[in-house]
């Protein structure tokens, strides 16, 4: 996403101290699975829920060790993340990035490991918003982690990427695609370090935000169901906005010499609450239009009969602590809800079933924390302000699908949401006397008032720290082991 998916624990160390010519596969459905939650499912319960519902690739934002123990020996196929923050240290020191190879990835493989397929460097440098701040460290970072996976034995077996968002290229028409042209050198080396080392080109489409972003973008458009306002662009003619995106891409690689490169798809997804047009209806005919389309093969005008390589669905569950600053609806792009329940019915495959709930997961009791109606509520502002600025109250934004509950409807769903935070904690639901603990389901409607979870946060926080530490000590020229 525009965001960068830094895990807090970082955040938290660091203030303490293919070839030229197309290969024609089966397109493989993953997930991303973001950890940016306020209530989380224990690592175990996330891989079950992937493994029950036959997910065989899952794409992480960071190399978690809770997430990677979880996996190993499941044989799914993992892709793990540096978040954009690690990139200057690993883009001047040779001894960082052997460190993070060695932690992050070469103890977690062999015989019963985890099968990591891809490293992803950075998550969408590139972005406008970024102002190049991490464009510098790109290709160093690539040569230096290339030169620490050979040294560690698992060049070859291990390819690094650059997921990049599709602000990196831009055209009115498909075939006219280009890369910006403050990017066009970059990328033409970029381009050139994936093709000489067999990786894709890995890139994030969102016709989502191309709808919520433009009024004038016609709704249609971005689904897949046909539409009254197909894009004509010479011979060739586009549906949808996946596939005039995607060719807008397949034209920028051309024009640097590669049309050929694979392409997996990162990042696709439509979120289901927070916004208009952000609802269930809409994502489950997004989701599945989009899976439908890509495993039938017809590819696109400019790669008839050739799909990316795979796609990774954004995202597996939702994630309640994401930065809203793109649009509140970033909270809400999982095919799960939190607790791992599906959200609608969706087949992952052509003859697949539907989605199937995470299994054994631990809640907290059935009570509730709602305001009390027999109090005068004139002064709850404060308190309410209080508990959305700590829990997540996207869901009562203008489209969301709490939004027309009521002024006392929203202050019992702040309160609650707050209280199931505080893992129900007695003291939590007082708000000077304005809440009261309720046996009686709140929820109306689309509406939930959600019951938190007792399953613990990911281990491996200790670890975690110390690597970072030692990063930065390295960066900062400190030689000293930390360990």
């Amino acid at each position: 996403m525009a965001e960068t998916h830094l895990p807090s624990t970082t955040l938290l160390c660091i203030f303490v101290l293919f070839g030229s010519a197309l290969v024609v596969v089966e397109s493989a459905i993953g997930v991303n699975w973001g950890t940016v939650s306020l209530h989380k499912l224990s690592p175990s319960t996330v891989v079950d829920l992937l493994r029950e519902n036959n997910i065989k690739k899952v794409k992480l934002f960071d190399a978690d060790p809770g997430a990677l123990r979880a996996l190993m020996g499941s044989g799914i196929e993992v892709m793990v993340g540096i978040p954009n923050e690690l990139l200057a240290v690993l883009s001047t020191s040779t001894t960082a990035s052997d460190l993070w190879v060695g932690q992050n990835v070469s103890r977690f493989m062999g015989k019963a490991g985890v099968n990591i397929k891809y490293i992803a460097v950075g998550n969408e440098p590139f972005l406008t918003t970024y102002s190049g701040q991490f464009q510098s460290y790109i290709i160093p970072a690539l040569m230096n982690l290339q030169q620490s996976l050979a040294r560690g034995n698992l060049e070859g077996t291990v390819k690094l990427v650059v997921p990049c968002n599709a602000d990196a290229y831009e055209s009115s028409l498909p075939s006219q695609g280009a890369f910006r042209p403050e990017l066009t050198q970059i990328m033409t080396q970029l381009v050139s370090f994936l093709n000489s080392n067999d990786s894709p080109f890995v890139v994030n489409i969102y016709p989502f935000l191309s709808l919520y972003g433009n009024t004038d973008f016609p709704q249609d458009y971005a689904f897949f169901e046909g539409t009254n306002h197909p894009v004509a662009d010479g011979t060739n003619v586009y549906y949808n906005a996946f596939d005039g995106n995607f060719d807008t891409l397949v034209a920028a690689l051309s024009k640097i010499g590669y049309g050929q490169m694979p392409i997996v798809i990162g990042e696709v997804g439509w979120p289901t609450d927070g916004a208009i047009s952000a609802n269930l209806t809409a994502a489950k005919a997004f989701n599945q239009g989009l899976i439908y389309h890509i495993l039938s093969n017809k590819g696109t005008p400019l790669r008839p009969a050739v799909p990316p390589m795979d796609i990774y669905l954004f995202s597996l569950l939702d994630e309640g602590a994401k930065n809203v600053l793109p649009g509140t609806f970033e909270r809400h792009w999982g095919i799960f809800s939190f607790d791992g329940q599906a959200k609608y019915q969706l087949k992952l495959g052509l003859g697949g079933g539907l989605l199937k709930n995470a299994k054994d997961v631990q809640y907290l009791p059935s009570r509730w924390c709602v305001a009390d109606p027999s109090r005068d509520l004139s002064g709850v502002a404060n308190h309410f302000r209080l508990a959305c600025s700590v829990a997540d109250c996207t869901t009562l934004n203008y489209g969301g699908s709490c939004n027309e509950i009521g002024a006392k409807g929203n202050i019992s769903y702040a309160f609650n949401s707050y209280y199931q935070l505080q893992k129900q904690n007695s003291q939590s639901c007082d708000f000077d006397g304005l809440g009261m603990v309720t046996f009686l389901d709140p929820s109306v409607g689309d509406c939930r008032f959600l019951v938190g979870v007792t399953d613990s946060n990911s281990p491996g926080f200790g670890l975690y720290c110390r690597w970072v530490i030692v990063w930065l000590m390295i960066y900062w020229g400190v030689w000293i082991l930390v360990m």
